[in-house]
């Protein structure tokens, strides 16, 4: 990791960008101003570096060359920018200078404060460029949030993290967890937030685009990032925005039947709210930094064993730092007005009514609590199994600290924490950690407790310290200590319990 005081100063990336003799193309940016450009124009030696620039502000203008789209500040108007620009180029100048030039295009749509102050401020940012002249293109792109509340303000953050972008591009396209780190170079998460990248191309051929998500909540430059089933990077905003949203939190190691019973359960529920049109649902699967982070730092080979056995059950997955579950309601809100669901284990409710968790807080639980149901949220539990007693804990028998009773008991006339009384009796039995320690110990009693694409994503790809049938029979022979093949986030000494699936 390289300190602030290694890193160069916006201008000498610029510099830097406008000395490097390969460099050669376009700026077209939309919004606020040219803000990005006048970097290297204002360091000078520009005429090396730009074919042109320009700002199809009039919404007429950039229709006649972009094409008509439905919104000027979104993905598709960004990559129409980039496709029109790098194309044009390419077709100018690749006879005359393409072997000795590496080609590129930068744009950016920016929605800037208004002058009420009214707009949503958010932008796309995204540069195509081609690492080596003659070579295939490359692609980043990401979308940033703009948080300074002058507009004047915002135009110099999105200087900024423009040049930033295009001095990755071209200079640590090779390592892209720099790159990442390097966007908010002379800023800070105070002024912008970057909640969405996806690289591309052969320059990041073998780049995850799940793992750049993660390092974007890792490193603070977002707070969440959100992923598809087929591992496409999401722009939350885009995917939340005016939809009804039901989220489950869990650890998901592994995915087990309770998970989805439990999703099911309270899907049947909030789609039977009065004010949530089935059709428009969206379904979260979360999964909290903190969670990751529970044995230390985080393993990236157990977080993507994790991914993709939530992908091969169809969930959407968001990678969340908001441990606290009324700062995830919060943002939430933020992209929606319409009804928010979490659904969790009777187990995680108790501990939701836990004070220790709210000390940072002036106003302690009671906040927390005002905080979280403030925008018609509601909770749907479902029952926790006592394996000894039989017995089921619910919302109906929860056992709250005393002082607490009347604040739960009001909550749950008021509608706001409902029981699930639709849950499939056989999945009370499943519990994740004993899934995993079974995984771990070569014990076939696992396949009873998870989905059947789950278990062959398991078996396939010897998630958790699986092992096949053969491998576990020799290791059990042998008289050395058995190994485990296990992932550094092993559960042993982990003081995260799970309930039913679910991890607090």
């Amino acid at each position: 990791m390289i300190s602030n005081q290694e890193r160069p100063t916006t201008g000498r990336k610029a510099l830097a960008v406008n000395l490097d003799p390969r460099r050669y193309g376009s700026f077209a940016e939309i919004g606020a101003g040219q803000e990005v450009v006048r970097w290297f124009f204002r360091v000078g030696g520009a005429a090396g570096t730009i074919a042109k620039s320009m700002s199809a502000y009039d919404m007429a203008v950039s229709d006649a060359i972009y094409g008509p789209c439905d919104r000027y500040v979104c993905r598709q108007r960004l990559e129409d920018m980039l496709d029109h620009e790098h194309s044009l180029n390419l077709e100018r100048l690749r006879e005359s200078r393409g072997d000795t030039t590496a080609f590129f295009s930068f744009a950016d749509t920016v929605s800037a404060r208004n002058f009420r102050g009214t707009n949503d401020c958010h932008g796309w940012i995204g540069i195509r460029f081609q690492a080596h002249p003659r070579d295939q293109d490359s692609q980043i792109i990401l979308h940033v949030r703009l948080l300074d509340n002058e507009n004047a303000l915002q135009q110099e953050a999105l200087g900024i993290v423009g040049v930033n972008l295009l001095y990755g591009a071209f200079f640590l396209h090779h390592e892209p967890d720099q790159l990442i780190e390097s966007l908010l170079d002379g800023l800070s998460t105070r002024r912008i937030e970057i909640d969405m990248i996806e690289f591309s191309g052969i320059a990041f051929r073998h780049v995850d685009n799940r793992v750049m998500s993660l390092r974007l909540v890792q490193l603070g430059l977002s707070s969440a990032a959100m992923f598809s089933a087929t591992g496409e990077v999401l722009q939350p905003s885009e995917v939340l925005y005016k939809k009804p949203i039901l989220v489950e939190r869990g650890s998901f190691r592994p995915l087990t039947d309770v998970n989805l019973d439990m999703l099911r359960a309270a899907s049947e529920k909030f789609e039977d709210e009065a004010d949530v049109d089935a059709s428009e649902v969206v379904t979260l699967a979360e999964i909290t930094m903190r969670n990751l982070r529970a044995n230390g730092e985080i393993d990236l080979s157990d977080f993507l064993a994790r991914v993709d056995i939530m992908a091969a059950s169809g969930m959407t997955v968001l990678i969340s730092d908001y441990f606290e579950y009324y700062r995830l309601a919060a943002y939430l809100a933020r992209h929606t007005k319409k009804k928010i669901g979490i659904t969790m284990g009777a187990g995680s409710l108790v501990e939701l009514f836990t004070e220790k968790y709210y000390t940072e807080l002036e106003g302690g639980i009671l906040e927390s609590f005002g905080r979280l149901f403030k925008n018609d949220l509601k909770l749907y539990i479902y029952p926790l199994l006592d394996p000894d007693s039989g017995d089921l804990t619910t919302v109906g028998n929860l056992e709250v600290a005393p002082e607490l009773r009347k604040l739960y008991r009001y909550l749950v006339d008021k509608g706001c924490i409902e029981q699930l009384d639709n849950h499939n009796p056989e999945c009370l039995s499943t519990f994740s950690r004993q899934v995993l320690a079974m995984i771990e110990a070569g014990d076939d009693g696992w396949l009873k407790h998870v989905p059947a694409e789950v278990a062959k994503v398991i078996q396939d790809r010897g998630f958790f310290g699986y092992r096949r049938p053969l491998e576990a029979k020799l290791t059990k022979k042998s008289k050395a200590p058995a190994t485990v093949i296990a992932p550094l986030d092993s559960p042993t000494g982990s003081a995260i319990m799970s309930y039913n699936g679910a991890s607090q």
